[in-house]
């Protein structure tokens, strides 16, 4: 083995905060002790970078760098290496990093690993070793802990790319880039170093492939070398297999079987172990084998393998693989393949295998329902077949359906490189109009939504006289942008009358699909309907909006298709619906589970969301906007996500989390501003401000408020700021501000006669009671509540319950305010309002009542925790690991630590036994004492009556 010094130079690294995180662990406690850590990842992800990086930041000592001799072998004894490290650390701690530790001989690793297991923590000698995933890991470092590189983050991707580039990569081209690279930093860095600056910059078509044979093997150290010939066909086959699986593992009896027709000899099966038999042979180490299935550890590797096999070897693989689908009947996998054995759009003598005969047919199955297929699958079935289509109509066409699917298996990264290779300016209107169509939904749900609604009134315009059904969606999704925009007066105009639209059928022959395309799903009745009743909404006239807007939400009880159904909830959350709009929403979303649609999950759970949120049950709320933000990340709907964000913000808003509130309101507007989301804007700031409402801090609520409701150009969204103006009011009322608050109360007297919000009549009531002088404002309290009680919703009624109380209290009417407060702690404690629960417990305390938790037994410590610490109390009181828990509430591990550790310390427990004892007996309590509350605050009321 050699050894160098470090010479420190400047390192930057994007992303990788929790791997930096842990290799600064090991570097500060060097100066006490020892450790060790192996930085795995597959080629490309940075473990060097890593590594160097960890070398400059130590500071306590010198770095070590060791590796093989000049020859590859180890030059040192155990004892040897030993004796270095511990003489090296004898004076101050020591970090040694190895580098790429898997390309080391067996007699290197062997001593390296004796090493590392015989030095002990006293030594101070930190080693840090980097491993390859993309193979097996030794068996000598397989003991080691563990720091995993994973691809960067989209957002780390994206920062990695503009520096690498100075920011001068044109949009398209950055997408393409980064959906290319699929997070991996050198590929992407090597992708944007081929390119020259005019395609760089978008004025020169891109090269195909964009990530070639050479780049692929220079970032993955060259394709993988085998002196086994039937190693070889392995790899490429289960590379070439994984064409149709998007990468992931594929089937081992179809691979084997597709090598039999390579290779007429017998063909060994792959076993994950060697052993005795004629036909075992070991899997090689970039493979991995799990039951009867078959995968590459890594897979940039898989994309090497199959880059830089030769040409003809690469079509005779797909040929088997193609054989074997066929004859065992699945259809679109093996015209695909067989597609992939063939060469571009080039004239061939007539046969079922020429190219454009091939074409036909892929783009036919693609487009037939009846033929099992994911979203995914269809998209790359319909890509191929424009490839070998030589017509540029045709191919346009198909260019288009490609997207179209893309955009439903919610990948919109992989939708407008599709639909750029789609232009084609001789292509008929209708297969414009389609593209402009699919290019502005994808917008809609992830880019700047004034471009998604000129584009979809581009399609509007090019589809009406050929597909005016189709023209009407586009329009109405048009209208979708302006909303969310929030420009009224550019929804009104997009939602114009127009000439009434027949119901088309797709051509024969068509290649659009006749399951799942975009919008095309609605009828031509719930278009017509929903666009007459949403433009009679937003010019006020409810006395023409309901019946039209009635017929989309009937429609949901017996349509199964998910774009109908979120039509359905759409229509009546704008009718103030909320129980329809729950059914409408989880109807939605369970048939967009079973269509496999990936884009229209997020969208289900977003209008849940709202409906829960609408009817005050923000627990609820919260769980779908919490699984709608994953889904929506995961399916590049960043849009979708700040829509979530917002509901996430204003759940937190009335719990104790007010960073929890800040992180989602920040995240929502830095989207919303990009993109111009006007309505989700206006949810979180609101959001923001509720928080700074329960927490006492009026006048900062106002100054945030004033500016959604209040007149002028920064009004909020023209459907969202009345839903602010009860928390304007009361923050307005404290801060002395009652004029703006009364100037306020006339729009909001015409939206709560609107009838669209079930609380809003409660709610203006308490807004009267708040400006009213006492004679008028005790009944006008009892007003609100009898309304509440009509609405339902704990969280209003509470609201309301506590402002009553208070101002009992303030008139020296404590029997009674102490009955109203009591009614709303109650309220807030059962839907989670934490930060209002506080207020109450103050106003009680204050009328020399005892709140419930002032006891100091451990189960009235429960009332200590915060909402998400109780969450996770009692999850684990139930036997759930930290792992499950983290699963369940879409947080991590160690998120799930560190409030455990909080709860330990809040209610003086030691295991999780003494946890789940704690917690039952807490619940037991709180179901006596709840039932003990409810008789007291019935009495209370009838106390109040008499009064």
């Amino acid at each position: 083995m050699t050894g160098e010094t470090t010479v420190r130079t400047a390192v930057r690294i994007h992303g990788r905060s929790t791997q930096r995180k842990a290799l600064r662990a090991l570097l500060d406690a060097l100066p006490h002790h020892g450790g060790h850590l192996l930085v795995a990842g597959e080629p490309g992800l940075g473990r060097t970078t890593l590594l160097r990086w960890a070398a400059r930041s130590f500071r306590a000592g010198p770095v070590l760098h060791l590796g093989p001799g000049p020859d590859g072998g180890a030059h040192v004894t155990v004892e040897q290496l030993l004796d270095t490290l511990r003489a090296a650390s004898a004076a101050a701690p020591v970090l040694v990093c190895a580098d790429d530790a898997h390309l080391w001989d067996a007699p290197a690793r062997t001593a390296l690993g004796r090493a590392v297991r015989r030095l002990s923590t006293a030594d101070r000698v930190g080693l840090l070793l980097s491993v390859a995933s993309d193979r097996a890991v030794a068996p000598e470092f397989a003991r080691l802990p563990v720091v995993h590189l994973d691809p960067l983050a989209p957002s780390a991707a994206a920062a990695l790319l503009d520096d690498a580039t100075d920011g001068v990569a044109a949009p398209a081209v950055r997408e393409q880039l980064l959906a290319e690279a699929e997070g991996n930093p050198a590929l992407l860095v090597a992708l944007a170093r081929r390119l020259s600056p005019a395609e760089l910059r978008g004025h020169r078509p891109l090269p195909r492939p964009l990530a070639d044979a050479a780049v692929l093997a220079e970032v993955a150290g060259g394709a993988p070398s085998d002196p086994s010939a039937h190693a070889r066909d392995l790899l490429l086959t289960v590379a070439a297999a994984g064409q149709t699986e998007d990468g992931t593992d594929v089937d081992a009896g179809l691979v084997h079987d597709a090598l039999r027709r390579l290779r007429p000899e017998p063909v060994p099966g792959p076993r994950a172990d060697p052993g005795p038999g004629p036909r075992a042979e070991p899997v090689p180490e970039h493979l991995v084998l799990a039951g009867d299935r078959l995968r590459f550890r890594s897979p940039l590797v898989r994309r090497t393998v199959h880059a830089t096999a030769t040409p003809e070897r690469r079509r005779a693989v797909h040929r088997a693989l193609a054989e074997v689908l066929e004859t065992g009947g699945h259809r679109l996998t093996g015209l695909l393949h067989r597609s992939w054995s063939l060469g571009g759009p080039e004239p061939a003598p007539a046969s079922a295998d020429r190219p454009a005969a091939v074409a036909d047919r892929l783009a036919a199955v693609a487009a037939d329902g009846a033929v099992p297929a994911p979203h995914r699958l269809r998209a790359t079935a319909y890509a191929r077949a424009a490839e070998l289509t030589a017509d540029g109509a045709r191919r346009a066409e198909r260019y288009t359906a490609a997207a179209e699917q893309a955009l439903l298996a919610g990948r919109p990264d992989r939708a407008r490189p599709l639909l750029a290779a789609a232009r084609d300016g001789a292509a008929p209107a209708a297969v414009r109009g389609r593209a402009e169509w699919v290019r502005g939904v994808t917008e809609l749900r992830d880019g700047p939504v004034g471009d998604a609604h000129q584009s979809l009134l581009l399609a509007a315009s090019l589809l009406a006289a050929d597909a005016p059904a189709d023209a009407a969606a586009a329009a109405l999704a048009a209208a979708d942008a302006a909303w969310a925009a929030g420009d009224l007066s550019a929804c009104l105009a997009t939602l114009a009358p127009g000439p009434p639209h027949r119901t088309e059928n797709p051509a024969p022959g068509s290649d659009g699909p006749a399951d799942a395309r975009i919008a095309a799903a609605h009828s031509a009745a719930v278009v017509h309907d929903h666009r007459v009743g949403m433009r009679a909404l937003l010019e006020g006239r409810l006395d023409r909006a309901g019946a039209p807007l009635g017929q989309v939400v009937e429609r949901g009880r017996t349509e199964g298709r998910p774009e109908t159904l979120l039509r359905s909830a759409a229509a009546a959350l704008l009718l103030g619906d909320v129980d329809a709009a729950r059914r409408g929403g989880a109807r939605a979303l369970a048939a967009a589970r079973q269509l496999g649609s990936d884009t229209l999950v997020p969208q289900a759970l977003e209008y849940l969301a709202y409906a829960e949120l609408r009817a005050g049950r923000h627990p609820q709320a919260r769980t779908h906007a919490e699984e709608g933000l994953r889904t929506a990340l995961r399916t590049g709907q960043r849009n979708t996500a700040a829509h979530h964000r917002a509901v996430l913000a204003l759940a937190a808003s009335i719990e104790e989390e007010p960073d929890v509130v800040a992180r989602h309101v920040t995240a929502a507007l830095d989207t919303a501003r990009r993109h111009g989301l006007a309505q989700a804007a206006t949810l979180a700031q609101w959001a923001a401000a509720r928080a700074d409402l329960g927490r006492g801090r009026p006048f900062d609520a106002a100054d945030r408020l004033g500016l959604l409701v209040l007149p002028g150009p920064g009004r909020g969204h023209f459907a969202v700021w009345r839903l602010a103006v009860p928390c304007f009011v009361e923050a307005a009322v404290l801060a002395e501000r009652h004029e703006d608050a009364r100037e306020v109360l006339t729009d909001f007297a015409d939206w709560a006669a609107f009838g669209a919000d079930p609380q809003a009549a409660a709610q203006l009531a308490r807004c009267n009671a708040l400006l009213a002088p006492a004679d008028h404002a005790d009944a006008l309290y009892r007003r609100a509540l009898d309304r509440h009680d009509e609405a339902g919703g704990d969280f209003e009624r509470a609201r309301t319950a506590l402002l009553y109380g208070k101002w009992l209290r303030r008139r020296r009417r404590p029997r009674e305010a102490r009955g109203r407060l009591g009614t709303a702690l109650a309220g807030f404690e059962r839907c989670g309002a934490g930060v209002w629960a506080a207020q109450a417990r103050g106003e009680l305390r204050a009328l020399g009542a005892a709140p419930q938790g002032t006891d100091t037994g451990a189960p009235a410590r429960l009332g200590l925790l915060t909402p998400q610490q109780l969450r996770i109390a009692r999850h684990v009181a139930e036997g759930a690991t930290n792992r499950e828990v983290a699963l369940a509430l879409g947080v991590s591990t160690r998120t799930v630590d560190y409030h455990l550790r909080k709860v330990f310390a809040a209610l003086g427990v030691r295991s999780r036994l003494e946890l789940a004892r704690t917690v039952g007996e807490a619940e037991q309590a709180r179901e006596v004492r709840g039932a003990g509350e409810a008789r007291r605050a019935g009495s209370y009321e009838k106390t109040g009556a008499q009064h």
